[in-house]
Order: structure tokens, then sequence, then C-alpha cells
């Protein structure tokens, strides 16, 4: 009966791959439709999460990316220790994992034929944690495009600070910030995505501090959680409470752009920038 247990597990592997279930209205997508719609429900728009690097194939011009930085990598400075493992083990599981060297890869390339410098969020590294290499990488390439005169695209995805990292984690809030700054009295362009989720830390700092805040539709975008929120002023929060669409109508989210249209976008607000 071997075979027939490995006939049904073939089965059911095929079955999974050929289907994608959305996670906001539970559709059922082809998985080759949801791939050609940049993993976008094309029932409800739910955005599903994309790797870094799909991103950027998404918004640079054919062969013009090139990655910055990519020696950067965590350290464990702590030797931090928990009931899982050690930290080290655990982000060089998701460097073999997924293949790149920390929770942000950076770069410059052309968008539409403009260069630009670029840091893309990957929320499959430790959850798109804030740790001391995800800080630095996103400051040198803040520094690279001040040097070269080129405006600056974030693309955050995370869940906050590294707790293993603990303060060293926390002081990339004003590190990061102090590259955007130095961006701002240069008047070089610096352009914010929020992607879903932007949260803890990242939103509390070099994530809300774009010329221009712009958001994928029905992203997550918090610093405290809700029910913490809840607890603490004692009342019950809007159902859309901290999603892009409430922060647009509140003024901390500029514009809200569909993955699809996110390039041309990008290079129309460059554009005007570059009069």
């Amino acid at each position: 009966m071997a075979w027939f247990s490995e006939a049904i597990t073939e089965r059911k592997k095929t079955k999974k791959d050929l289907w994608v279930k959305c996670k906001k209205c539970g559709s059922h997508i082809y998985a080759d439709e949801w791939k050609k719609n940049l993993n976008v429900c094309p029932s409800c728009n739910y955005h599903g999460a994309i790797t870094s690097y799909e991103r950027i194939n998404l918004l640079f011009d054919k062969g013009s990316f090139k990655e910055l930085f990519d020696n950067i990598s965590p350290k464990d400075s702590l030797n931090f220790v928990d009931l899982k493992g050690s930290y080290k083990d655990k982000y060089e599981a998701n460097i073999k994992k997924t293949g790149i060297s920390e929770s942000v890869v950076t770069g410059h390339g052309k968008m539409n034929g403009i260069p630009v410098v670029i840091a893309v969020m990957d929320f499959r590294f430790l959850g798109g944690s804030l740790g001391s290499g995800t800080g630095e990488k996103i400051l040198q390439a803040a520094n690279y495009a001040h040097d070269h005169n080129l405006p600056y695209i974030v693309f955050s995805a995370s869940g906050g600070a590294r707790m293993q990292e603990g303060a060293l984690s926390l002081m990339q809030m004003a590190k990061t910030c102090a590259g955007v700054a130095r961006l701002n009295r240069k008047n070089i362009p610096y352009v914010s995505v929020l992607t879903n989720p932007t949260t803890g830390g990242v939103s509390a700092s070099y994530a809300m501090m774009g010329d221009i805040n712009v958001s994928e539709p029905g992203a997550l975008i918090a610093f405290a959680g809700r029910r913490v929120i809840e607890q603490t002023i004692g009342e019950n929060l809007p159902d859309d409470f901290q999603t892009a669409e409430y922060l647009r109508e509140h003024g901390f989210v500029d514009s809200i752009v569909n993955r699809k249209d996110l390039k041309d976008y990008l290079t129309n607000v460059l554009s005007y920038y570059n009069r």
C-alpha cells in the first residue's frame, strides 16, 4: 500500500500547488493567475506578500538594478538565546532559507529611465524586523543617494524592532531617520512606500518620514497593537483602524496605489521633482 500512500501525498501537493486561497475573502485562485496578477486577489484586491526580489523585478527597468551592501548581515552582539535556540542559528537559517543577507535588500537602478536608490524590506526574513544590519543597510543606501544626488525609495514590510538585539535594534530608528534627514537638507526626494504590515519601530521612524508616504491597499500600518490601545484608552476602535485607508483619511498617508500601478506612480512623482 506504500504506492497508494505516495500517490495520495503527491495528489495533495499538486492540489496545493494549483490553488492559492486569499487570506481576506477566502477565494480560491489558480496559482498561475495569482502570480500573473502580482499576488493580488482578483476578487477583493487583497495584496498578498511578495519577496524583495520579486518587487525589484516589478519596479526596475530590465537589467538596470545593481545591488548594494549585500555583505551586511546580522550580528549576535548579545549572544542571545531563548527557548527556541540562539539568535545566531536563527538568522543563519533565515539567510539560507531566503537567499538574502538581511531583512532588507538595497541597490540602485532605473525606473522608467529615472535613476533611483531603493531599499526593499522582506517579511520572510525574521518578520522583516529592524535589526542593526537592517538599519545599517538603509542608512548606507541613504548615504549613497545623498552622495550621488539620487532619489531614495524605501518599501517597508516589518513586524517592528528585532527583540534579539535589544537596544541595538532601537538605535536603528534614530540612525535611519538621521540618514533621511540628510537627504532633506539637500532637497533630495525621499518616498516611503508602506506595505502589509508596517508596524512597531519601523512605523515610528523612517517609514512615516517620506516627503510622500504611499501605501498599498489594505496594508496594516501601526505602532502598538489594537488590543493594547483599546485596553489603554478603554474604548472600542473602528473596524478599519490601522489600515492604509484609515490613515489616508486622517492625513498620515498621501496616496494608496495598487501594486501594478506603483512603478508609473513613483516615476510620475519623481518626474515632478526633476523639473
